[in-house]
């Protein structure tokens, strides 16, 4: 049974990592590159290459990604896994096949952009046929959700983005700078490749917000809607919260004894992760319970075991 379990875990993963390298290619051609974007990663610079000397993105994209891979895994060891490489590969299929069959027309668009002077010229088509008119926010909008969902699949099915991200770890394993921070200094200097090439500010400006909106539904997609927080109460009622929690609020905890720091007394504290509806409730009856009790309340970011999300299978 347990067999057939990670069987479906590895079968459900795939269909995450296929249906997000297919989103993230549908954002990048039919989005991104019509508007010039460059929104980080080897995808971003191959959109600017793509327009600067027209090749095909994907070709670009692949000639990045596979020495970024070679390379990554010499210096970092085999970290990526072969759910990486089939996103790598994915995406560029899909990608390609867009290029093809689709070409680099934009959706949020009635018409074809004239980059030298940056003016918009319209098809003769009547404007009730119009789908959308051009509109760089929006375009954006639309493009960081459909970035986020696809990046956001392709983490759920246990995979990694690869790309440029390698070049932050390696930079990464010979420096003290967090790997956060490395993520965002190299994909901005890749948004910036849009100002240099096309000479318009407003490119990685909207490049930044799509890379926003990009995270911001990247956090949803992984780590769902719901909202948890981690309060900390130092009680001398314990018997009581400790009852309320678990008989009312279902839910458990754990208790610490310790020491006041100004007067030196032993003290209790319980430890409790709860929703955002149940700390409501248990704030507004823990004035009842023990008006002296100190409390404080944390973001967690990301909570496992029971009653929570599942501890990660190898």
């Amino acid at each position: 049974m347990l067999k057939n379990d990670k069987i479906k875990d590895q079968i459900r993963s795939y269909i995450l990592i296929v249906i997000g390298s297919l989103l993230f290619a549908v954002g990048d051609v039919m989005f991104v590159n019509p508007y010039l974007l460059a929104p980080g990663g080897t995808y971003g610079l191959a959109n600017v290459f793509n327009t600067v000397w027209p090749w095909r993105i994907s070709y670009y994209a692949i000639c990045m990604d596979v020495p970024l891979l070679i390379i990554g895994t010499l210096i970092l060891g085999p970290k990526f896994g072969v759910k990486t490489v089939v996103s790598t590969i994915l995406i560029f299929v899909f990608t390609w096949f867009l290029e093809m069959f689709w070409g680099y027309d934009p959706v949020i668009h009635g018409g074809i952009t004239n980059v030298a002077n940056d003016t918009l010229n319209y098809v003769q088509i009547p404007h009730s046929e119009m789908f959308f008119s051009p509109d760089y926010f929006l375009n954006t909008l639309v493009a960081g959700v459909i970035y986020g969902l696809a990046i956001g699949l392709v983490f759920r099915s246990g995979s990694t983005s690869g790309g440029s991200d390698i070049i932050s770890m390696i930079i990464h394993k010979y420096t003290k700078i967090s790997l956060g921070t490395l993520v965002l200094i190299v994909d901005s200097c890749i948004t910036l490749t849009s100002f240099i090439a096309f000479k318009q500010i407003r490119l990685p400006i909207y490049s930044i917000l799509l890379i926003y909106v990009e995270s911001k539904v990247i956090d949803l997609v992984v780590d769902g809607v719901k909202s948890y927080k981690t309060a900390f109460i130092v009680t001398e009622k314990t018997d009581e919260v400790r009852d309320y929690i678990i008989n009312d609020l279902k839910r458990g905890g754990t208790v610490f004894a310790g020491m006041g720091l100004y007067q030196g007394v032993e003290r209790k504290m319980i430890y409790v992760t709860l929703d955002r509806g149940d700390l409501v409730k248990l704030k507004s009856n823990l004035r009842y319970l023990d008006p002296n009790a100190f409390v404080n309340v944390i973001e967690s970011s990301e909570i496992m075991g029971l009653g929570f999300k599942a501890l990660p299978e190898e």
